[in-house]
């Protein structure tokens, strides 16, 4: 784990890039827990009705709950998905309870993915199909998990269908992480992808809908990623029709890119939905399963101040929270500007330590030097008990945190309408 890359002196965000509601909760959970997230539930369903708009009528939309997993948020997107794609009994459970709620029985799809996926939980999802009727799709990653899925469905006294996710051997895109064509644990490689259709269609209990690919996250080429899907589309066809399966379904996976920075390009949304609309109907099923472009918008991470001190030439801001709460710009070594809220309030008789016109590295309460939020990031005035949020943090926040070291509370996570006066 590395330290997020220097800003090199880049200026904070100003305060009016935060909406209004969204500041009055942030220093309302500085005031009380120190920090946490805000989220706006209505504002990520829209971002998926702006998705939908547009694709060809062709392709379907799930959330990665993996993202995301908050129920309130869960709530607003099951009225404008068409299913959602987990990575655990968990939140294959939480998922399909939020379709129910906002649809009836009928509910929607859940696609399930996961490099090793154990016996326990594809029986959960056998006994979920069985006995509550999910409509449940398994990613299927290795032969020797198609042999469970057959287990588990067979003992269960049901049918699972299955999507055999392929690990390509070339993959024309690039992104923040690339998990195709480079070796890994995700799916079934390319060279020995027939055997795995064979295995699959020789197995009671196992329904081959289709494929699934996931190649890339975090890709902003709008142009690579049309091509990606045309890639896709086309190795599907070719490989059901070599194998004699019958071709209902192609997941394509998510990894639309979101801009951190303020010189990056967002991806061009309307190019990839014309650059797909020249595609001919695949007359299949066409899953994206996007998280972050759906849901990293639509979030904030807001952290009390708590001290701001200086050592040999360098100035450090101190946090309630840190990457305990939010671990996604160490990870993934982020620039990931924030804003400063000015809070009057301060105890009387206590000197209140102040940073202005220097560069702060945004440090949290964690005993580790890689408890690092931002590097270098240019301030006017930044005073101990004033609030830093960080926008963009609705995707992989909360959920991609290591709440468990050295046992600080949680993030407390809250609900607003940022486009309310």
């Amino acid at each position: 784990m590395e330290p997020p890359r220097s800003f090199e002196h880049t200026p904070a965000l100003p305060a009016e890039r935060i909406p209004e509601r969204v500041r009055r909760a942030a220093v309302d959970l500085a005031a009380g827990t120190g920090s946490g997230y805000v989220y706006d539930p209505a504002l990520a369903a829209d971002r998926v009705r702006t998705l939908r708009k547009a694709l060809p009528s062709w392709a379907r939309v799930y959330f990665a709950v993996k993202a995301n997993g908050f129920e309130p948020v869960l709530a607003h997107l099951a009225e404008a998905v068409d299913g959602f794609e987990a990575a655990s009994l968990r939140e294959a459970r939480t998922a399909l309870a939020a379709l129910r709620v906002r649809r009836g029985e009928s509910g929607g799809r859940i696609a399930v993915s996961g490099p090793g996926k154990t016996p326990e939980l594809l029986s959960g999802l056998a006994r979920l199909r069985a006995e509550r009727g999910a409509d449940v799709v398994v990613n299927a990653e290795s032969e020797l998990e198609l042999h469970r899925v057959s287990a588990a469905a067979r003992e269960a006294g049901t049918v699972l269908p299955v999507a055999l996710r392929v690990n390509p051997e070339h993959v024309p895109v690039s992104g923040a992480l690339v998990m195709g064509g480079t070796p890994g644990p995700f799916g079934v490689p390319e060279p020995l992808a027939a055997d795995a259709v064979r295995t699959a269609l020789s197995l009671p209990g196992i329904d081959l809908v289709g494929f699934h690919v996931h190649a890339v996250s975090g890709n902003t080429d709008a142009a690579a990623h049309a091509a990606y899907v045309r890639w896709c589309l086309e190795w599907s066809r070719r490989t059901a029709d070599a194998h004699g399966v019958d071709l209902r379904l192609v997941d394509v996976g998510g990894g639309l890119g979101v801009p951190f920075e303020e010189d990056e390009d967002a991806f061009d949304l309307e190019g990839f939905g014309a650059a797909l609309a020249e595609l001919p109907d695949p007359g299949v099923e066409v899953v994206l399963e996007p998280g972050r472009w759906i849901a990293a918008p639509t979030g904030w991470y807001a952290a009390r101040v708590t001290d701001v001190k200086s050592a040999y030439g360098g100035c450090f801001a101190v946090v309630r929270g840190g990457i305990n709460h939010f671990q996604l710009p160490t990870s993934w070594e982020i620039r990931h500007n924030f804003a400063v809220l000015e809070v009057g309030a301060w105890p009387d008789g206590v000197p209140r330590p102040r940073a202005g016109g220097e560069s702060v590295t945004v440090c949290g309460e964690l005993c580790t030097p890689e408890d690092v939020l931002a590097r270098d990031v240019r301030v006017e005035s930044l005073r101990a008990g004033d609030v830093l949020v960080f926008p963009n943090a609705g995707a992989y926040g909360h959920e991609f945190a290591m709440p468990a070291f050295l046992a600080h509370p949680a993030a407390p996570r809250l609900t607003v309408d940022s486009r309310a006066p």
